[in-house]
């Protein structure tokens, strides 16, 4: 008897496993549209931040990964298409927040310069008064 109830929770366990890997597998039959919209979006939101000039790596990993998904779903493996889908989103985000970090930077830079220039050009004024 104790067999018995040590193999009910066992093969409970076992059912449970297979029926939402089942589930899982069911479900992605569909296009992942949305991983789709939501990668092309952020790669358009990162050319228009001139991502292409500061992060040109990052914004080609993630145009090839949206390629990519869009093949992938061509091919009915849309697991793998949202898979990729994510992953340009993420490299386009990569790529936007590299852009804006270096932005800051030369803003940044110019800024350091500037004050640099400032104050040697008061340094001049005040030593003309002496």
């Amino acid at each position: 008897m104790q067999t018995e109830t040590k193999r009910n929770p066992l093969v409970l366990s076992f059912a449970v496993i297979a029926s939402l890997t089942l589930a899982a597998c069911a479900s992605s039959s569909k296009a992942p549209v949305q991983a789709l919209q939501a990668a092309e979006l952020s790669i358009k939101s990162a050319e228009q931040a001139r991502a292409g000039q500061y992060a040109a790596p990052e914004l080609r990993d993630a145009r090839d990964n949206l390629s990519d998904a869009k093949a992938a779903v061509e091919d009915r493996k849309m697991v793998i298409a949202e898979r990729l889908a994510k992953e340009s989103r993420a490299n386009a985000e990569l790529a936007s927040a590299k852009t804006e970090m270096l932005k800051a930077a030369a803003i940044n830079d110019e800024m350091r310069v500037n004050l640099d220039t400032l104050k040697q050009e008061m340094q001049r004024n005040t030593g003309a008064r002496k």
